[in-house]
């Protein structure tokens, strides 16, 4: 069979690419995080951009004439808004006198959710492609003297390739619910033993005892006020956590996904006494997959996290057929509340020799204890 010789270009924001081609190739990664619109309203908003640290570097790749093929990256100055800590990587580049930044990234920002891989158009050679977008890829951080490309969250069936094209696997842990058929939440308690299934119930008692009224709003009752209110908790919330707050969309950003309601789901917390929220959390959904993604609260009420970002969640999962639920970064106190551990791939390669003989070894035993700590993990969520 003839190779295909790919012509590559680069776009600088995803406005110079048409929706409607993007979303036609981006149909097998099933989640809205891909989406043109998704990725638009992140510019638009202004929470991604050069001056933010991240500057979009969209490589097309065209057959004919015609894009077959798209790498979403983005060019980073920090390593903020990624979930996967590399500070050990920034620390040993300024020990080789090394510039670790600027650095080539494979996501979409701000959300650690696993699915990534490039873009490619229908009954096309999608290794062909890979491989003409890696080499100019590859060849684009080499003359530009970049340290570094990093694929994050990457699909583990496309992240094999990767690795046949020198780059290493890294494993992180994140967490997820899965559904076993259940048809109501105390089904889904059944899993746990007796113990823990008292303490979820009681957990989810001291809500209704502390006279707070919880809702569930989809797209027929989410509007401009709602989302404003979401922006608020998020923005309260960050910070608190000060310099570690994570405080990365706008307020635009939030009012923004208005245009595309049909992947919103928010649960809100009030007083039965009071129309004014006190709490709120924010997932993103599709018709197989919910990911819980900001949450916020004006009073400290007892385990109220816990039921706007957990158990509501997976109630309504449950209710409406849902595969599984992502429900954010970090946390091992969620193994308690029924959700597994799972290996989050990265995909890495350095363009400098003494980089990658330093790394290479030390990701092979990282990965082996990650996997330890993963299964020990799972076997530790009480379940019967």
């Amino acid at each position: 069979m003839n190779h295909i010789e790919h012509k590559i270009e680069i776009k600088l924001s995803i406005q110079e690419i048409n929706k409607e081609t993007w979303n036609e190739l981006r149909k097998e990664i099933n989640n809205p995080f891909y989406e043109w619109e998704w990725l638009y309203n992140l510019e638009l908003s202004k929470s991604v951009s050069r001056q933010t640290g991240w500057q979009p570097l969209y490589f097309i790749a065209y057959e004919n004439e015609e894009i077959c093929g798209i790498a979403p990256l983005f060019l980073k100055n920090h390593s903020y808004g990624e979930f996967i800590f590399d500070q050990s990587f920034a620390k040993l580049a300024q020990d080789l006198n090394l510039n670790y930044y600027p650095k080539l990234i494979g996501m979409s920002p701000y959300s650690p959710i696993s699915g990534y891989e490039f873009l490619y158009k229908e009954n096309k050679n999608k290794i062909e492609i890979t491989n003409s977008l890696i080499k100019h890829i590859d060849d684009f951080a080499l003359q530009n003297n970049i340290l570094s490309c990093n694929f994050l969250y990457v699909n583990e069936d496309w992240g094999k390739h990767l690795k046949s094209l020198g780059y290493q696997e890294w494993i992180n842990t994140s967490s997820e619910w899965k559904n076993n058929g259940e048809k109501t939440f105390d089904d889904f308690l059944s899993r746990f033993n007796s113990n823990q299934r008292k303490n979820i119930k009681k957990e989810r008692k001291s809500i209704s005892k502390q006279n707070l009224e919880i809702k569930i709003h989809t797209e027929e009752n989410i509007n401009l006020e709602m989302v404003q209110k979401m922006h608020n908790f998020y923005e309260q919330h960050c910070l608190r956590w000060g310099v570690w707050g994570s405080k990365y969309l706008t307020s635009e950003f939030f009012e923004n996904i208005l245009e595309n309601k049909r992947n919103l789901l928010f649960f809100s917390a009030s007083r039965n006494d009071s129309e004014s929220t006190i709490a709120m959390s924010m997932c993103i959904k599709n018709e197989k997959y919910i990911w819980g993604r900001y949450w916020g609260s004006q009073e400290e009420v007892l385990n109220l996290h816990f039921e706007l970002c957990y158990y509501q969640p997976i109630e309504w999962a449950i209710k409406n057929n849902i595969e599984s639920f992502d429900p954010g970064a970090g946390g091992k106190h969620k193994r308690r509340r029924g959700f597994y551990a799972k290996g989050a791939k990265s995909f890495h390669k350095w363009f400098n020799k003494n980089m990658k003989n330093i790394i290479t070894p030390w990701l092979n035993e990282v990965n082996f204890q990650t996997l330890k700590e993963i299964e020990l993990e799972n076997n530790s969520i009480p379940f019967k």
